[in-house]
C-alpha cells in the first residue's frame, strides 16, 4: 500500500513538472463608429471606458496542448470561431479540435450576430461591422500564438467558491399566472423566481513551478454581462475582477473569466428600488466576485497530474418550429419597422426570429459539444449559446468529475437554449430561440456521455 501511494505520488510529481502553461491578451476594441450589440437598437461606439480583449490559457502536457480562450465580446460568429481555429492550428500547431473559444457576452461591445434579420436592422452589414468581424479571427488566433511562446513550467491548483448576492433569475411566476421577464423591481404581481441561480465561483489558478509567480486565474461564473449599458466600448465586469486580481496577484498575471450557463441570470435584485445600470454597477459586481475569488485562493488545492483530454462532438439541432401564418406575420412587422413604425417587443423578437430560421429553409443548427479533462477530478465543458443555467447545473450534477466548469457561448449558434420546462412558460428567452424545443437536453445528454468517456479514459 505504501509503495502504491509512493508511486503514485512520484508520477503525480512527474505530471506536474512536466506542465507548461503559457498566457497572453490581444485587445480586440473596435474603432469608434461601430454598431454595438445587445440590445433591439441601433446604437454606436463614441468611445472606450476599457478595452475588450481575446486571453487566452494554454496548456502543455506531454505532446498535448490545449487553449483556452475567452474573448470579450457578445457573442461569436461560427465563422468567426472556424477561422480563429484554422489559423491558431497552422501557425501553433495545437490541433483545431483542442481549441477552446468562448465570448464572456458583454452587450457593451461590436455587434456579432454574423448574419440574419436582426443583424442587418441594426447595422450588421455596415462597413465598421464587416471590416471589424474580417480582422477579428486573426486576433484572436494571435492571444493562442503569443501564449504558445510563453509556455513555460507550471502548476496548477483549483478551488470553488460560492457568491449568492449579485446574481438573480430573471423569470418570475406571476400572480396572473404567467412567466415574467425582467419584471421590474417591487413589482407587486412577482410570485418567485421561475427557476434557480446557480452560485458556483470555479478558480483555476496557474503559476511558475520554479519562481512561484502568478501565471494566469481562470474564473467561471454564471451571470449575464448586461450591466453597464451607454454606447462606451467595456469588457463589463470581468474589467473589474481582472483589475483587483492583478493587484493581489501581480500585475504580469492574467485573469480569464468565462460565463457558466446563465441565459436566464442577470444582476437585477427586484426586491430592491436601487438603480442597477452603469459602470458603477460593473464595477461593484467585479469587485465582490473578485472578493470571493480572492478568498478562493485561500483554498486551492494542487491539481495533478494534467492530461488535457480533449473530446468533441457536434450535433445537428433542427431550427424552432414555425407555425402557419407565423412568416406572414413576421414579415409585416418587419416592414412596419424598417419604415419607421413600432411594434411591441416581444413582436420585434418574434419577427426577427422567424424570419431567420425561415431563411435556413430547415437546414440543422451545428452545435459542437466540447469537453477538456483536465486532471481525474477537473473537466471543463464548452457548450454553444445562451444557455438556461437549469441545463449546466444538471451537466454539474451528473458530472463523474468533482469539479466540472460549463462554458456557455462557445462553438455554435449563438442562440437561448431554454430547457424544455420553460418552453411552455414563452417569454423572452423561449420566443427568441432559433433551435428546436428539447435543443438544451440534447447538449446536455451529449455533454453527460462525453465526459462519461473522458473520464474513463483518465484511470
Amino acid at each position: 500500500m505504501h509503495w502504491f501511494l509512493a508511486l503514485t505520488m512520484a508520477v503525480s510529481m512527474q505530471a506536474a513538472e512536466d506542465l507548461r502553461v503559457g498566457r497572453a491578451a490581444v485587445v480586440i476594441t473596435p474603432e469608434a463608429g461601430v454598431p454595438l450589440a445587445g440590445y433591439y437598437s441601433t446604437r454606436f461606439a463614441n468611445g472606450v471606458h476599457d478595452d475588450l480583449q481575446a486571453k487566452a490559457i494554454v496548456i502543455a502536457t506531454g505532446d498535448r496542448r490545449v487553449a483556452l480562450v475567452a474573448c470579450d465580446l457578445i457573442g461569436l460568429p461560427p465563422a468567426v470561431l472556424e477561422e480563429a481555429r484554422r489559423i491558431a492550428a497552422a501557425k501553433s500547431g495545437i490541433p483545431e479540435g483542442n481549441i477552446m473559444i468562448s465570448a464572456t457576452h458583454t452587450h457593451t461591445g461590436p455587434l456579432m450576430m454574423g448574419g440574419g434579420a436582426r443583424d442587418a436592422a441594426y447595422g450588421g452589414t455596415l462597413p465598421a461591422a464587416q471590416k471589424y468581424l474580417s480582422e477579428l479571427p486573426s486576433k484572436i488566433a494571435e492571444s493562442i500564438t503569443s501564449a504558445v511562446h510563453d509556455l513555460q513550467p507550471a502548476k496548477m491548483s483549483a478551488g470553488r467558491g460560492q457568491e449568492t448576492s449579485i446574481s438573480f433569475n430573471r423569470r418570475f411566476f406571476m400572480k396572473d399566472g404567467s412567466v415574467g421577464w425582467n419584471a421590474g423591481k417591487l413589482n407587486p404581481n412577482i410570485v418567485r423566481p421561475a427557476g434557480p441561480v446557480d452560485p458556483d465561483v470555479s478558480v483555476l489558478y496557474f503559476e511558475n513551478a520554479s519562481t512561484g509567480e502568478a501565471l494566469a486565474t481562470y474564473v467561471n461564473f454564471a451571470l449575464h454581462l448586461d450591466t453597464v449599458g451607454g454606447q462606451e466600448i467595456s469588457a463589463d465586469y470581468p474589467a473589474t475582477l481582472s483589475s483587483i486580481l492583478s493587484k493581489v496577484k501581480g500585475p504580469r498575471m492574467l485573469t480569464v473569466f468565462t460565463n457558466a450557463a446563465c441565459g436566464n441570470i442577470n444582476h437585477i435584485d427586484v426586491s430592491t428600488k436601487r438603480p442597477q445600470k452603469g459602470n458603477e454597477e460593473a464595477a461593484q459586481i467585479g469587485t465582490v466576485l473578485a472578493g470571493e475569488v480572492i478568498k478562493t485562493y485561500a483554498r486551492l488545492e494542487p491539481a495533478a497530474p494534467v492530461t488535457a483530454n480533449v473530446r468533441s462532438r457536434t450535433l445537428a439541432l433542427p431550427p424552432a418550429a414555425i407555425q402557419s401564418g407565423d412568416q406572414a406575420r413576421a414579415r409585416q412587422i418587419a416592414t412596419s419597422l424598417e419604415s419607421g413604425g413600432k411594434a411591441t417587443f416581444l413582436d420585434t423578437v418574434f419577427a426577427y426570429k422567424v424570419l431567420d430560421v425561415v431563411d435556413r429553409k430547415g437546414k440543422a443548427y451545428d452545435a459542437e459539444v466540447q469537453v477538456v479533462a483536465l486532471t481525474r477530478d477537473i473537466a471543463i465543458v464548452a457548450l454553444p449559446g445562451e444557455i438556461f443555467t437549469e441545463l449546466g447545473m444538471a451537466i454539474k450534477k451528473s458530472s463523474p468529475f468533482p469539479m466540472t466548469i460549463v462554458v456557455e457561448l462557445a462553438h455554435g449558434p449563438t442562440t437561448y437554449f431554454p430547457n424544455e420546462a420553460a418552453v411552455p412558460q414563452g417569454n423572452y428567452e423561449v420566443v427568441t430561440s432559433r433551435v428546436a424545443a428539447g435543443s438544451g437536453e440534447r447538449l446536455v445528454d451529449a455533454a453527460q456521455k462525453l465526459l462519461a468517456e473522458a473520464h474513463a479514459a483518465q484511470r
